[in-house]
């Protein structure tokens, strides 16, 4: 079978390689998978340059997140059931995981949308979950055009949560104002901590930040007394610069969010509803699952490329 690994961190492009392996065998409660569809996270690419919250072991696989087809059959799930799965190193055509950890893919979903229906859309409906936000309360999502962020622009508008959002290019505006976002700010041209209590009665009450370094201080400037920041990324790779006696005299809260942490800390309960509500939000006729371009593995430094291209809309998937 074909892989992607890298043997030392560093940029994917200079650390990634294809190579031929063995298809691996199933161990005692596990299943073999044949991969069909990755997609490429904000996450990939930090894993492999060594600032994710976990490290990897090398030699190892890139990818988190996956769907693909069953090639063995376990003691619930038949041979050629299709599956979703997260776990370390999915960048590979075929996978041996218990058989416990995989979820069944609804009929009817594709794997355009399979690929992705745990990292963003879980975080989002766990975040909105998380921060108490209620109807005709303000959001503030900074990288508002990333999957995360269409997804949560969608969950939130469901509950009567008013949206405002940051971009980098004016066309991204109107793609975020059809999804439901209320304002979108063009951090490149307008002043985010001016503009947005202007348009929201003094500052938003929530800001989920993936961003971090001089936005993310911005953001925090943009919420209003007593308000909530829950950082849960770092794409400008920049700590945030926080003002002290903003956060004094505003009494504003930040706090950090990881879905790997937070799924494992919840009911099983809470997760099974949270997904149900994550795939009936996905099936739905209404709901937006963008995709960019799809490439095979073998052509892994061509997608990342297409990662990499700014002002990007939708998801680049690495497909078998």
């Amino acid at each position: 079978m074909k892989e992607v690994l890298f043997e030392q961190t560093g940029k994917p492009l200079e650390v990634l390689k294809l190579q031929d392996a063995p298809v691996p065998n199933p161990g005692e409660g596990e299943v073999l998978i044949r991969v069909t569809a990755r997609n490429i996270n904000p996450a990939d690419m930090m894993f492999i340059q060594g600032l994710y919250g976990i490290q990897p072991q090398f030699p190892s696989s890139a990818g988190f997140e996956a769907c693909g087809v069953l090639e063995s059959s376990g003691s619930k799930l038949s041979k050629g059931t299709r599956v979703l799965f997260s776990t370390t190193g999915t960048w590979r055509e075929y996978l041996a995981l218990p058989e416990a950890s995989l979820i069944p893919i609804p009929d009817g979903m594709p794997d355009e949308v399979a690929t992705q229906a745990i990292v963003n859309p879980m975080t989002a409906y766990l975040m909105i979950e998380k921060s108490g936000l209620k109807a005709d309360e303000w959001l503030l999502i900074t990288a508002g055009a990333s999957a995360f962020g269409k997804f949560a622009i969608q969950l939130a508008k469901k509950k009567g949560i008013k949206v405002a959002c940051t971009v980098r290019h004016d066309e991204q505006k109107e793609i975020l104002k059809k999804l439901g976002a209320d304002l979108v700010v063009n951090t490149e041209k307008e002043k985010l901590q001016k503009v947005v209590p202007e348009h929201t009665d003094g500052g938003v009450h929530v800001v989920f930040d993936a961003v971090g370094g001089l936005l993310g201080a911005k953001a925090l400037a943009s919420l209003r007394k007593n308000g909530l920041m829950m950082v849960f990324g770092s794409l400008s790779l920049e700590n945030i610069p926080l003002n002290s006696g903003l956060m004094i005299f505003k009494t504003l809260r930040i706090e950090g969010f990881w879905l790997t942490s937070l799924m494992s800390e919840i009911k099983s309960e809470a997760r099974n509803k949270a997904f149900q509500e994550v795939f009936e939000f996905l099936m739905n006729h209404s709901s937006q699952v963008d995709v960019a371009e799809k490439y095979p593995l073998e052509e892994f430094e061509e997608a990342i490329k297409a990662y990499e291209k700014a002002g990007r809309n939708g998801k680049i998937l690495l497909i078998s």
